[in-house]
């Protein structure tokens, strides 16, 4: 069963909306980021940490935001692809890529992006 065109409009503007949310965090991370140290952004007079554990904690979060951004540009990257599928070839939009039937509309109302009818490889 191929999707309809409602449906097919409906999950563009879900891939619009995730676009726009996407593209939020990583322009909110960037301004973070702009913001200076980690001590600045505290308010310390000083940018020696007062513990070697803070650097530790710094490093740690630098970690965790770096994978954040990596996870999102992904994310975006997988959101325009789509939004390109669904543009280019509409009525293929929606057929997984490993089995050639329809992802159930369902699942592409969660996840808009999917590729595939399974969680392993969307």
């Amino acid at each position: 069963m191929t999707l309809t065109q409602a449906q097919r409009a409906h999950l563009e503007r879900r891939l619009q909306d995730e676009r726009a949310r996407a593209l939020a965090a990583l322009n909110r991370s960037v301004a973070e980021d702009a913001a200076g140290t980690e001590e600045e952004r505290s308010g310390d007079a000083s940018v020696v940490p007062t513990h070697p554990a803070d650097l530790g904690t710094d490093t740690m979060q630098q970690e965790i935001d770096s994978a954040d951004e990596t996870r999102v540009s992904r994310q975006l990257a997988a959101i325009d692809e789509a939004l390109d599928r669904l543009v280019r070839t509409p009525d293929r939009f929606g057929i997984c890529q490993e089995t050639g039937a329809p992802i159930p509309f369902e699942r592409l109302d969660i996840v808009p992006w999917a590729r595939t009818c399974s969680d392993a490889n969307a």
